[in-house]
């Protein structure tokens, strides 16, 4: 493999770029199911970087399903890739990213609130539990993309008071922060509000998916969120091979 074969795209971390830089030719068919993939030592010298940033590039495709890794025979493209868009925990800059759109985050709320008892039953929150409260913006290409509203526990995440998020948006900060045990997502089909509309740049009333997820640490909720997209613009989609 050449240096020309995986681009890097100059947006974010390095260890995440090498991952998409490897994930598109898998994802476009250039590299086939079975494909043995050059060895880490082989990648640090194509990326000029550390076997330790490749090897986490490596174990996010390989927990993505991508590839498969074999201590001595070395990393493999998958020979079933699956696609689980509305299953799996993505950073939502990279879902905007993996599109080749521009990413844009904006930060429109953040406040310590409690947890009352409507929420509790509906969060799977302990009533009381205090919470810090986000909203969100992203956008693609200057176009609103989602909007997210928040809430993480601060007894389960204590660092999180300290974070501004101003920058950073949550769902990468909590996925490579905070890990998680188990997650719950229900999906919805709503109309939108006056907020939503003008957040989205929609009609009032116009159809939009929701995407509604808990996750867990053992017994201890970290967070729960709300995404909330244009129904217009998007679509939820998952695909599934026999057995699965």
């Amino acid at each position: 493999m050449t240096r020309t074969e995986f681009q890097l795209d100059g947006s974010g971390p390095l260890y995440r770029q090498i991952r998409r830089a490897i994930a598109e030719p898998i994802l476009t068919g250039q590299l086939s199911p079975g494909t043995r993939l050059p060895s880490e030592h082989a990648f640090m010298e194509v990326f000029d970087t550390s076997r330790t940033t490749i090897n986490r590039a490596l174990q996010m495709l390989a927990d993505e399903g991508l590839v498969s890794r074999h201590r001595r025979n070395g990393t493999f493209v998958a020979a079933q890739v699956t696609e689980h868009a509305v299953l799996e925990l993505r950073d939502i800059a990279d879902e905007i990213q993996s599109t080749g759109a521009d990413y844009t985050y904006e930060l429109l709320e953040r406040e310590v609130a409690n947890i009352d008892k409507s929420q509790s039953k509906e969060f799977g929150f302990r009533d009381g539990t205090s919470a810090l409260y986000l909203k969100c913006r992203h956008l693609a290409d200057g176009i609103p993309f989602v909007i997210e509203d928040r809430y993480i526990s601060v007894g389960s995440v204590p660092d999180v008071s300290n974070e501004p998020f101003t920058d950073t948006p949550p769902s990468r900060w909590l996925l490579e922060n905070v890990p998680w045990s188990r997650a719950e997502h229900s999906i919805h089909a709503v109309n939108a509000t006056d907020e939503d509309a003008t957040l989205l740049c929609i009609p009032i009333s116009a159809a939009c998916l929701q995407i509604e997820r808990t996750t867990w640490l053992g017994e201890r909720p970290v967070t729960h969120v709300l995404l909330t997209y244009p129904g217009n613009r998007h679509r939820l989609v998952g695909r599934f091979s026999p057995g699965q």
